[in-house]
């Protein structure tokens, strides 16, 4: 990026002329890409393999902060239904984090001499 920049519109992969990668060659530009910024242990670990990757990546790590899925389903484009199917481990692992939320806050709720700002 310090060497090239990115587009007007914020792409970071063009061809010479500035415009779009033509669809045949964009996984040629990101195994270059890979290639040119990641160490050879990063590459073994297949790290960002295909761009789809980041995507799943990103989906995932909103579900994993705690982020509402139909949230996450917005912002990815995609239904709500296509989210559960596709990060059901994600959202079942929010679901596990929320269910001991709730418990905590109703063991501090039970104890004897809590109040309503212990809570």
């Amino acid at each position: 990026m310090d060497t090239f920049g990115v587009a007007s519109d914020g792409r970071l992969f063009r061809n010479a002329n500035g415009n779009y990668i033509d669809p045949a060659a964009y996984g040629i530009t990101w195994r270059r890409g890979r290639e040119d910024v990641l160490t050879l242990d990063e590459r073994a670990l297949e790290l960002a393999k295909r761009p789809y990757d980041l995507r799943h990546a990103g989906i995932s790590f909103w579900l994993a902060s705690g982020v509402d899925p139909a949230e996450c389903a917005r912002r990815a484009g995609q239904s709500i239904q296509v989210l559960f199917r596709y990060y059901a481990k994600f959202i079942a692992e929010a679901r596990d984090h929320a269910n001991g939320l709730i418990e905590e806050s109703m063991r501090r709720w039970e104890r004897p001499g809590s109040t309503e700002q212990d809570v």
